[in-house]
């Protein structure tokens, strides 16, 4: 257990991390209406088809190939025009066999050991990588997952241990239909993918930022 806990109190306290927590309570204070981060998205349908990742996870939905209809919104976190250069998010909406729905989040950064955890600024969507920041609890150790352009509307989806060589998991693609809604909202502090689980302490970082995004929205 202390070997696993290690790198994810490394993590939780990463550059990355703390920016992530502090930027939407800052962003918060001065934007009085709608989402203080990411206020203003584009929501797709995408087809994402799942490869099974080698060697296995722990997590079935990773480890079973699979194909999923799933909603894609992309965005930018200040919300700064194009093509001046801002942290882009991409949120993925997938089924669950219980009928609810799991919701990933992913933001441009690197893919290094050290940049995997640091967002970067980037002039399109495309020109960085993008990871999800903060690492999952699974039943075989901490695992980050990372979506990487491979062309226009098309991503490599990728998993990693905090330290480790990123693997193929999965491709998506985006279809161009518009989704129902681009101010849904997506929250994976409450919407979980089964076998991802949230670290209590990066429960801890990240309820609060998300905690006052929910509130700022419902005023």
């Amino acid at each position: 257990m202390g070997n696993v806990a290690a790198p994810v109190r490394r993590v939780a306290s990463s550059a990355g991390g703390i920016a992530l927590a502090g930027a939407t309570r800052a962003v918060a204070a001065v934007r009085t209406a709608g989402k203080p981060l990411h206020p203003r998205g584009r929501v797709v349908v995408g087809r994402l088809r799942r490869t099974g990742a080698e060697p296995p996870t722990g997590v079935a939905w990773l480890d079973e190939p699979g194909d999923d209809e799933v909603l894609v919104r992309w965005s930018r976190a200040v919300g700064l025009p194009s093509p001046l250069p801002d942290i882009h998010g991409l949120a993925l909406r997938v089924p669950r066999d219980d009928g609810g729905h799991g919701d990933l989040l992913f933001a441009t950064t690197g893919l290094g050991r050290l940049t995997r955890f640091v967002l970067t600024a980037s002039g399109t969507p495309y020109g960085r990588p993008l990871t999800t920041l903060l690492p999952y609890r699974t039943a075989h150790g901490p695992l980050l997952l990372a979506a990487v352009g491979t062309g226009e509307g098309s991503f490599e989806i990728a998993c990693a241990s905090p330290s480790g060589p990123w693997r193929h998991v999965a491709h998506l693609d985006l279809s161009g239909t518009s989704g129902p809604d681009p101010e849904i909202s997506f929250d994976p502090v409450r919407n979980t993918v089964p076998g991802l689980a949230t670290y209590d302490l990066v429960h801890r970082l990240r309820e609060p930022s998300y905690r006052t995004a929910r509130r700022t929205r419902r005023a």
